[in-house]
């Protein structure tokens, strides 16, 4: 297992439907990364395909190829790729996040719990239900999607699952894009973990999204941050911080379970 590691954010205009043009951009910068031994990287929310929500069953189709491209990116560059894409279920779409180890498996697959209402996407999207960690070759890491970094009791419930790094995919607007900050920021204290967190840039209709992908450590310094315009940014990781952060001020004993659960 590495304790110590680069990590690596992605961020980048995701065209809607475009999926062969979205994986193209996805991969060209995930090279970038793979040349600065990089050995986690995480994408936007719904790379593939965007929220071209009238077509997501047609998109589903399509997941697997895309997976199965990332797949054979992440063993050739030993690299650990994270992101969401359309996953049909049965008779339903899901926001999936695909977690795929340097060995180029899929150790993991979290549903979006939090469905954003103001952008209709519970009318497209069935809501997961299961709160996903995933035991990486670089140690125990929970997964989030976009607008569940504003559920405290959720980024909690993965630090009671002893998760020393929360990954998040998001499309994330310009309006409220101090709050991606402060969330990111508060979530890496309140648990004592590592944030990596990619955010998409651009504009789909009268929505712009700033980028601000970030990394963040369990003190809540930001290690790295892309801008608008970049396209990666990466950092150091050392998971020994974690254990730090936690013997320091020690939040997991002094918990008032009788109290709050």
């Amino acid at each position: 297992m590495k304790n110590n590691f680069k990590a690596g954010v992605v961020q980048f205009d995701v065209k809607n439907g475009q999926v062969e043009a979205n994986l193209n951009t996805a991969l060209r910068h995930l090279e970038k990364l793979a040349a600065k031994n990089i050995s986690l990287a995480v994408l936007p929310e719904m790379f593939s395909c965007s929220f071209d929500n009238e077509k997501l069953r047609e998109h589903s189709k399509q997941t697997d190829k895309v997976v199965e491209k990332l797949c054979l990116f992440a063993k050739k560059n030993q690299m650990a790729i994270a992101g969401t894409l359309p996953e049909k279920k049965e008779d339903l779409i899901y926001n999936t996040m695909v977690f795929i180890d340097v060995d180029g498996t899929i150790k993991a697959k979290y549903r979006k719990l939090h469905l954003f209402r103001l952008t209709g996407e519970h009318l497209y999207y069935a809501a997961g239900n299961k709160i996903v960690t995933v035991d990486s070759s670089f140690g125990r890491i929970g997964l989030l999607t976009c607008y569940d970094l504003r559920f405290p009791e959720l980024a909690r419930s993965l630090f009671l699952k002893k998760a020393q790094m929360i990954i998040v995919s998001a499309q994330w607007p310009e309006p409220r894009k101090e709050h991606w900050k402060t969330l990111i920021a508060a979530r890496a204290v309140e648990n004592q973990l590592f944030m990596v967190c990619s955010n998409r840039t651009g504009k789909d209709e009268d929505l712009i999204f700033p980028g601000m992908s970030m990394i963040v450590d369990p003190l809540g310094n930001v290690l790295a941050e892309a801008k608008k315009e970049d396209f990666i940014a990466f950092a150091d990781i050392d998971f020994s911080k974690v254990d730090q952060a936690r013997t320091l001020i020690p939040c997991h004993s002094d918990r008032r379970k009788d109290i709050y659960g």
